[in-house]
């Protein structure tokens, strides 16, 4: 009855090696946008009456004059993932308990269906990166075209998804060290959320193909996290198909979407909402007084 969709925002390094098509400009332009009703996610949020948090968890910029923002920045967005790890340890703890208090306070509130939703340019690229590292995924396979780059962008984004894996080999090894060597702030606030809404035994819509690399790292951290998690749609990202037949579930759309913010959560809730009216509402023949089937 009470849906709730937290938004994490974050920046990050790897935009310097020019994998988006969009400038990190965007990153809190969108916030704002957001904020201010614009976007897709807002006006799918008003629609359906879905609660929606946007939460500034590693924007470089301060985005001030926001009061309705939840402020809980890490750092000023990851340091580059194609030279080094995106962020230290502490950080990607630090991150990942964010999402897990957001979550636990959402449900003590009265939410009863979590969405996760993303906002960050560049983004695909770490997600691409830590599907690689956790599932054992060649970048070739999984890597997609993101915002819109161009075929050869596509191949310079496959090659620094490649660096980033090399110089990062080190540091790929448990689940919480992958994710701060390869992540996002967002990244990692979502892997929070759906495993706080997961020992709350709320059931989290995971958004797209970002919450998916934060699902799939939830799922690392505690395979039970699973059992609560809806996957919202198939992603127009190359990988996403792969990733979901890895993970042996299913999406509930497919509709060539691309954007992220949460809006194949939005949609996805809609329908879940709609077959939970159908399991409680709907008559059987017998209570109808439908006969039933005959021989032939």
């Amino acid at each position: 009855k009470e849906k709730h969709i937290f938004c994490f925002a974050g920046d990050h390094g790897v935009t310097a090696e020019k994998v988006s098509a969009y400038p990190p400009s965007v990153t809190p332009q969108m916030v704002r946008n957001i904020l201010a009703g614009g976007a897709a996610i807002s006006v799918l949020a008003r629609h359906e009456n879905i609660k929606l948090t946007v939460v500034d968890i590693g924007v470089a910029d301060p985005l001030d004059n926001l009061p309705v923002l939840c402020r809980r920045k890490i750092a000023c967005g990851t340091a580059n993932i194609a030279r080094g790890p995106a962020m230290t340890l502490e950080q990607a703890r630090k991150a990942i308990e964010t999402g897990i208090e957001l979550a636990v306070e959402a449900v003590n509130n009265g939410i009863d269906l979590l969405g996760t939703g993303d906002m960050g340019i560049g983004n695909t690229t770490p997600s691409t990166a830590l599907y690689c590292a956790y599932l054992n995924l060649l970048p070739e396979e999984l890597t997609g075209y993101g915002t819109g780059v161009s075929p050869e962008g596509l191949q310079h984004k496959i090659k620094v998804i490649k660096s980033s894996l090399s110089a990062n080999k080190q540091f790929i090894g448990d689940p919480l060290s992958t994710m701060a060597a390869l992540g996002g702030f967002e990244i990692a606030g979502i892997c929070g959320l759906i495993l706080g809404g997961a020992s709350k035994k709320i059931p989290i819509v995971v958004d797209g193909f970002i919450s998916g690399a934060a699902a799939v790292a939830a799922c690392k951290m505690n395979n039970n996290v699973k059992d609560y998690l809806f996957f919202s749609h198939l992603s127009a990202e190359k990988g996403h198909k792969i990733v979901l037949e890895h993970l042996n579930t299913f999406p509930i759309l497919s509709l060539d979407m691309r954007l992220g913010e949460g809006t194949g959560a939005a949609l996805a809730m809609n329908i879940i909402e709609a077959s939970i009216k159908i399991y409680n509402e709907m008559a059987t023949f017998t209570s109808a007084g439908v006969s039933g089937k005959e021989e032939c």
